[in-house]
């Protein structure tokens, strides 16, 4: 799709037809291009159609906005889900921004976050067809009085003026993710130094980026959704050197670092298992201490305890055998408790959960959790439920 054709999209033709597209059915695809090109030229049918697929899979992100919204299929994939935007919206707020320059804007999510925050953002991209859909978000959500979208190459903007800057760089080449900070698009060095000319200033990069790549002067934010990392956060002119763990929904918010590595132990009777946000911002011990707990293995990321405590940074099971790896045992104890129901966690083993499960052919009424890991060193099987 380019420019025209999503410009077609907007035209009174090209709304009637993702009208009659709402809740459009791939099964029914064929019927369905039949039907409208008898009335629309190929064309448009086939935009509109490529849009209402592209509304379909932003829903996951973007909910009930998706289907007032435009997309374009790098924009659904890279785009920062609601509910993470909203949250770097409210801490941008309550920093007393009033202004941001978000380089690099994509189709806009973040930029409409900050908006319904009521922030002035310039919205910055340097593709034609983007900018284009990142207008059209803005106008189709009532927010085109407080975003303004500007073509342009990011290096190029002057920054002056706003209270903040956030820079979304490109972590997608020709042959997939990239994962050095230097080769995104612009670089990790070239959005740290336009940070630091901004009273304040968030950095988006990818949640394995190494601790040692984290400049001293920035706070590294690691941000899970409902216990899935979807992002790493550099701040700058909040707490230099500091690290959070963010969990969303509920916003949970976890700060340290400095703590020694917590003991290693014997399994108790309860199991935790980290957020993934904890574990990449290093803040295992954090966790651990305020739980009284201890590893299981020096390098695996599981707590154990003795008793249960509640806490929002880990997910806790009672643990009713631990074993060495077996998989005769494992199957002779699961058919022995008639456990029909398994699921199977692991940490630090190389066997598939879903290889295991085949294998195993659980049946009976009953249900268990698995936790294939190491203690001690040795490949172990933790058996247990939630607690």
């Amino acid at each position: 799709m380019d420019v025209d054709g999503f410009s077609s999209l907007l035209a009174p033709d090209g709304q009637a037809l993702l009208d009659q597209l709402r809740g459009f059915d791939p099964a029914d695809e064929i019927a369905i291009v039949t039907r409208l090109r008898r009335a629309y030229p190929a064309e448009i049918v086939g935009a509109a159609l490529t849009q209402a697929r592209l509304r379909g899979r932003a829903e996951a992100k973007f909910g009930a906005d998706a289907h007032r919204m435009y997309f374009t299929p790098d924009g659904v994939e890279q785009a920062t889900r609601t509910v993470v935007a909203e949250h770097r919206a409210a801490r941008f707020a309550g920093l007393g921004t009033r202004r941001v320059a978000d380089l690099c804007c994509g189709i806009g999510g973040d930029a409409i976050a900050l908006a319904r925050k009521g922030i002035e953002v310039l919205a910055v991209d340097r593709s034609p067809l983007t900018c284009a859909v990142a207008q059209a978000n803005a106008r189709a959500l009532g927010l085109d009085g407080l975003i303004e979208v500007r073509r342009a190459d990011v290096a190029e903007v002057a920054t002056d003026g706003y209270d903040a800057v956030f820079v979304d760089p490109a972590r997608r080449g020709g042959r997939g993710r990239v994962f050095d900070p230097e080769a995104y698009s612009p670089p990790l060095s070239w959005a740290v130094a336009a940070a630091r000319k901004a009273p304040h200033a968030a950095l988006k990069v990818a949640p394995g980026i190494p601790h040692d790549a984290v400049p001293e002067d920035a706070e590294a934010e690691w941000v899970s959704d409902r216990g899935d990392v979807k992002e790493a956060v550099l701040w700058f002119g909040t707490g230099p050197g500091a690290r959070r763990a963010t969990l969303l929904p509920d916003g949970a918010a976890l700060t340290g670092g400095g703590l020694p590595a917590p003991p290693v132990g014997p399994v108790g009777r309860y199991l935790y298992e980290p957020d993934g946000a904890v574990i990449r911002a290093h803040l295992v011990a954090e966790v651990a201490a305020e739980l009284g707990g201890r590893l299981i293995d020096e390098t695996i990321a599981y707590i154990t305890a003795d008793e249960l405590r509640p806490t929002p940074y880990a997910t806790a099971y009672e643990i009713t055998d631990t074993l060495p790896f077996n998989l005769k045992r494992l199957k002779a104890l699961l058919r022995e408790r008639d456990v029909g129901t398994l699921t199977v966690k692991k940490r630090g083993s190389a066997v598939e959960p879903e290889e295991l499960r085949r294998r195993l052919k659980p049946q009976g009424p009953n249900s268990a959790t698995v936790l294939l890991t190491r203690v001690a060193g040795a490949p172990a099987m933790l058996i247990g439920a939630p607690a």
